[in-house]
């Protein structure tokens, strides 16, 4: 009798683009491997490739096209998923196959059955798929001690900058039980801080009206506050963190001040203010006004002092006066925000802004992003340095062979905030590890990063 052993397709895998997109491609790689594909480390060895891509801004619809192309000269047989997919030129046509006739399948973002599809189309699956070698939390793309969850699609805002919803649709909020299952799945299989994401964190739940699901037995409506109640709680059985991001700063954020003061959850908040002056954000087509943002941002800090709050703006939005920049820059100066991106405007094909008029020159807008982070600089600076001398809690995410690490504290997000630089601990044979958590004393600060002995 003849032993055939067969060696299971291998599907090369390409993400870009944000945290959002992260999350379609780990659902795609875990569906892969449920039905018995394997991945590739290579081109060479993919049997197919699968891009993932991004469409936001011109630098990101570049990069996909150049990944794209890549692919076909290394592999030849590649198929593309993600927001790129759902944008068109000015003569209607698809931008992708437009540039790269031979890709064999184009889909949009949060498409996990239409790429499927594909690949069963061109790489049928293997007759017996290997269930057992699926762990329950999934496919996962990011380290393994922290990981995003994604608790809804797609954007009920028509932002005049942005075209998010032309590809991915309106708010869909995922079930409350099936979001709950999920995070007890990653914080089973040892994550220790779960990021939660989406186009619009606080907006969880309106498209069902705040539906009641059920976890564990006991209702729980699916509504951002509750949500936010119940990942805390679950997180603190496994000694783990809940970090919220995108949450736009509507009246009922105010209710998940108090789960961060009581450390339900980190006293983090990542909000997306855009810009302050308010004839700008009426232009933006922002829901909100830049008056009430910095009396909800005291707010906040009295609530929870503690509260480390990000954000990111526009300079040189189309029609932004000088007058109006400084409002910008003098909105900083009182709010201090702690961590902050700025970029200067790009157009975006497709978004209504580009009708606007009075568009900012280029080097205006690269020089009022330029003074708007110098500000930052300062003001980061002055807030990093308040925390030399105390003591704080990291989570570890590098060892170095020197017996240092390179860790984050409650107040840094994975790979956009600043970091901590512990040095090596005094006790002999003690050497710290990824993924724990560690006090530590602050003992230097600059305008970004901290530096700490554990």
């Amino acid at each position: 009798m003849t032993n055939v052993t067969q060696t299971a397709p291998k599907i090369g895998f390409v993400s870009l683009g944000c945290p959002k997109a992260l999350v379609d491609s780990e659902q795609i790689l875990t569906q892969l491997r449920a039905e018995g594909y394997d991945t590739a480390k290579s081109y060479d060895g993919a049997d197919l490739v699968i891009v993932n891509t991004c469409g936001f801004i011109d630098a990101a619809v570049q990069e996909s096209l150049d990944a794209i192309g890549e692919a076909l000269n290394e592999n030849g047989k590649v198929i593309v998923t993600g927001c790129l997919g759902a944008k068109k030129d000015a003569d209607g046509d698809d931008i992708i196959t437009k540039v790269h006739p031979k890709v064999l399948a184009v889909t949009g973002p949060h498409a996990l059955g239409e790429v499927m599809d594909a690949v069963h189309t061109h790489m049928p699956k293997p007759h017996a798929p290997f269930i057992d070698l699926l762990p329950p939390q999934g496919v996962k793309l990011t380290p393994k001690h922290f990981a995003y969850l994604k608790i809804s699609e797609g954007c009920n805002h028509r932002c005049s900058f942005c075209i998010i919803p032309s590809m991915r649709g309106d708010l869909v909020s995922r079930p409350v039980a099936d979001v709950m299952l999920e995070a007890e799945n990653l914080f089973k299989s040892g994550v220790k801080e779960l990021l939660v994401i989406s186009q619009d964190t606080s907006a969880y739940g309106v498209d069902v009206k705040f539906r009641t699901g059920f976890w564990n037995g006991r209702p729980l409506r699916t509504h951002m506050t509750q949500l936010a109640e119940a990942l805390g709680e679950l997180a603190a059985q496994y000694g783990a963190w809940i970090r919220l991001h995108y949450v736009y700063p509507y009246p009922h954020v105010d209710q998940v001040m108090p789960l961060m003061a009581e450390g339900k959850i980190l006293p983090y908040l990542d909000v997306p203010l855009q810009h302050a002056h308010p004839d700008v954000l009426k232009r933006m087509k922002r829901p909100a006004s830049g008056e009430k943002n910095i009396e909800r941002i005291q707010a906040w800090r009295a609530m929870c002092p503690d509260i480390t709050i990000r954000s990111t703006f526009i300079a040189g939005f189309p029609g932004e006066t000088e007058a109006e920049f400084e409002y910008l820059l003098d909105f900083l100066k009182e709010a201090e925000i702690d961590r902050l991106g700025c970029f200067a405007y790009s157009p975006v094909e497709g978004a209504t802004a580009n009708d606007l008029p009075n568009a900012v020159p280029e080097e205006v807008r690269e020089e009022r992003r330029g003074r708007v982070m110098l500000l930052q600089e300062e003001i980061s600076k002055k807030r990093l340095q308040a925390k030399v001398g105390k003591t704080m809690r990291v989570l570890i995410d590098e060892v170095e062979r020197t017996g240092g690490a390179v860790g984050r504290t409650a107040a840094d997000a994975p790979e956009i905030d600043g970091v901590v630089y512990v040095k090596a601990p005094y006790e002999p044979h003690r050497r710290l590890q990824v993924g724990e958590f560690v006090d530590v004393r602050i003992t230097a600060a600059d305008a970004h990063d901290l530096w700490a002995e554990a």
